[in-house]
């Protein structure tokens, strides 16, 4: 059998489990891929802070807070990345992870992306993103129950 090309990701870490999978055939578009891989960093970007112990629902509330109002442009990010200096975004980040010393590094990037994604800017390729840039690109539906009948 000959070796086909593929991009599959599986993890299970306690009750979370997460599955990508997307076989590459000769008519695969680039973006079809850089879909599926860029879910898949996604996918394991936000489980990772939890894993580690990090409130990140409470950090979202905050990055929300502070975001809320705010239209995409390089003068209210600043504006509102400054808040992230201030003392109230520390005590946020030291709420939400726990008062860990090791963590407060982690929390504060974790809000860091947060405001600056929120604020409609990213620094990775995402799925929104893309399908941006390619308008017929269908992002897949997560698998869900299926309606009876």
């Amino acid at each position: 059998m000959a070796e086909e090309d593929a991009v599959e990701f599986f993890a299970k870490y306690k009750n979370w489990v997460a599955v990508k999978k997307i076989s590459i055939t000769e008519n695969t578009k680039p973006e079809e891929i850089a879909l599926q891989l860029s879910s898949i960093r996604q996918s394991i970007d936000r489980k990772s802070f939890e894993i580690l112990g990090i409130n990140v629902k409470a950090l979202d509330e905050y990055a929300e807070f502070i975001t809320k109002g705010k239209r995409k442009s390089w003068p209210a990010l600043a504006e509102v990345l400054q808040n992230l200096g201030k003392q109230e975004a520390k005590e946020k980040i030291t709420e939400a992870t726990g008062n860990v010393a090791e963590l407060q590094e982690l929390g504060a990037t974790y809000l860091f992306r947060t405001v600056a994604q929120k604020m409609q800017f990213d620094f990775d390729v995402n799925p929104e993103l893309l399908q941006k840039a390619y308008p017929d690109l269908k992002i897949p539906k997560p698998l869900g129950r299926k309606p009876k009948g």
